[in-house]
C-alpha cells in the first residue's frame, strides 16, 4: 500500500473533520478572493471616473518670457509671439513607449477675434474629445453637432447678449450659437468655444494648435515618465504634469488597495490559526494509529507525509472551492458596492495565487502538527490503546 492511499483512506474515514477545515479554508480564501475581485473592479471603476475629471499634462509652447499674471490679472499687456503646434504633428503623442496609459488628447487652438465690435478670446475644440474630457461642463441648449456651432461662456454670453440660437458672423464665416455654457468659475466662462478646424479658419492659423491637453492614468510606471517621454517627441514644448490630480488618482487607488491587503492579512492569520487548531486535534485524536504506524515499521519521514499529503489534498480543495465561491460572491455584490460598475471577470492567475496560497497555509499549519505525531514514542503510542 503506498503513502497516498494510506492519506486518502484517513481523509475518507474522518469526512466530519475534514470537511469542517475545507469550509475553514474555503471561508478564508473565498474572503481574500471577494476582497480582491471587488478591488480590481473598483480600480478599474475609479481609474475610468477619474481620467474623466479632465486633463492631468499640458503640453504648451516654450517661451522664454515669464508670465505677467496672477489670479486671473495680467499685469503690463505684453504681446508676444510664440510656435505653435502643427496638427499633424500631434500624432506623435499616440508613438510613445507608454501610449497604452494614454486616454484623451485634446488639442486646442486660441485667439482672439472682433465680434460686436468687442475683443473676444476664441478656442477651438474637438468636440468630441472635450465634452467628455470636460464632465463639469454644464450647457445650456444643445451640443455642437457641425462645425458651424458654438458654445458661449457664460460671461461672454451675457457681455454680448447671447442667446441660444443667434448667429454670429466671423471672419469669412456666420456661425450659430447652440448652447450657453453655464458659470465654471475658469477661463472659458470669458471665451466662446467652436470646432476645432472652424476656429482655426476664422483665425487664419489652419493645421495650428496652441495647446494640447492630455489625459493619462500611469498604473505601471511614474507619471513623470510619460511627461518626459512627450517631451521628447516635442523638444519645442513645455510638458507639465499637473501632479495634484495625478496624485489624487493614485492616492484614491492605493487606499483601496491597502485596505483589501490589510483585511486580506487578518483572514490569512485567522485562517491559519483555524488550520493549525484543528490539524493538531486530528493528530492527537491519532495517537493510536501512528503508533501502529511507528511500531510495524513507519520512519517518521514516512508519518509526516502522510499527514502533509492530507493538509495538500485538503488545501487544493479549499482553495479551489474558496477561488470559485469568492468570484460568485464578488459578482453578487458588486452591483451594491458600485451601482454603475462591472464586474472586473475571473481572474485565473489569482486563482492560482489562491489555491497556492491555500496548500501554503494547509502545510504550514500542518507541518508542527506532523512533526509532533512522527516523533511519537511507538511503545507510548501503543499504550494508549
Amino acid at each position: 500500500m503506498k503513502l497516498y492511499h494510506i492519506s486518502y483512506s484517513n481523509l475518507k474515514r474522518r469526512k466530519g473533520k475534514v470537511i469542517f477545515l475545507v469550509l475553514g479554508l474555503v471561508l478564508g480564501i473565498a474572503t481574500i478572493v471577494t476582497l480582491l475581485s471587488i478591488t480590481e473592479s473598483m480600480t478599474r471603476d475609479i481609474e475610468e471616473r477619474l481620467d474623466r475629471f479632465g486633463a492631468n499634462i499640458v503640453m504648451v509652447p516654450k517661451s522664454e518670457n515669464l508670465a505677467l499674471s496672477y489670479g486671473g490679472i495680467t499685469v503690463g499687456g505684453v504681446n508676444y509671439a510664440v510656435q505653435e503646434f502643427k496638427e499633424q504633428d500631434l500624432t506623435g503623442i499616440r508613438e510613445i513607449e507608454n501610449r497604452e496609459n494614454l486616454g484623451a488628447v485634446a488639442p486646442k487652438v486660441l485667439g482672439a477675434a472682433q465680434v460686436m465690435g468687442r475683443q473676444v478670446l476664441l478656442m477651438g475644440v474637438d468636440f468630441a474629445v472635450e465634452l467628455p474630457l470636460k464632465t463639469w461642463w454644464h450647457l445650456d441648449g444643445a451640443a455642437p453637432a457641425a462645425s458651424g456651432d458654438l458654445v458661449a461662456g457664460a460671461e461672454a454670453a451675457a457681455a454680448l447678449h447671447l442667446a441660444i440660437g443667434d448667429t454670429l458672423p466671423l471672419g469669412p464665416r456666420t456661425f450659430t450659437v447652440t448652447a450657453i455654457l453655464q458659470p465654471t468659475g475658469a477661463a472659458e466662462d470669458g471665451m466662446i468655444i467652436g470646432d476645432l478646424h472652424a476656429v482655426q479658419e476664422v483665425l487664419g492659423k489652419k493645421g495650428v494648435v496652441s495647446l494640447v491637453e492630455i489625459a493619462a492614468f500611469c498604473r505601471d510606471c511614474p507619471i513623470t515618465e510619460l511627461v518626459l517621454q512627450i517631451a521628447e517627441k516635442f523638444p519645442n514644448a513645455k510638458v507639465t504634469a499637473l501632479r495634484q490630480a495625478v496624485m489624487a488618482k493614485m492616492q484614491s487607488i492605493e487606499l483601496f488597495k491597502a485596505f483589501s491587503y490589510g483585511v486580506a492579512g487578518l483572514v490569512i492569520f485567522i485562517g491559519s490559526l483555524l488550520v493549525f487548531v484543528t490539524m493538531m486535534g486530528a493528530v492527537n485524536e491519532r495517537t493510536r494509529e501512528i503508533g501502529i504506524f511507528r511500531a510495524i515499521g513507519f520512519r517518521r519521514g514516512h508519518v509526516m507525509q502522510i499527514i502533509l499529503l492530507e493538509a495538500i489534498v485538503v488545501g487544493f480543495v479549499g482553495g479551489f472551492l474558496g477561488f470559485a465561491a469568492g468570484n460568485l460572491i464578488a459578482w453578487s455584490i458588486l452591483p451594491v458596492v458600485i451601482p454603475s460598475g462591472t464586474f472586473a471577470g475571473v481572474n485565473l492567475p489569482l486563482g492560482g495565487l489562491a489555491i497556492l496560497l491555500s496548500i501554503s497555509l494547509s502545510l504550514l499549519a500542518s507541518l508542527y502538527p506532523a512533526r509532533k505525531g512522527s516523533s511519537l514514542d511507538p511503545s507510548e503510542a501503543l499504550r494508549a490503546l
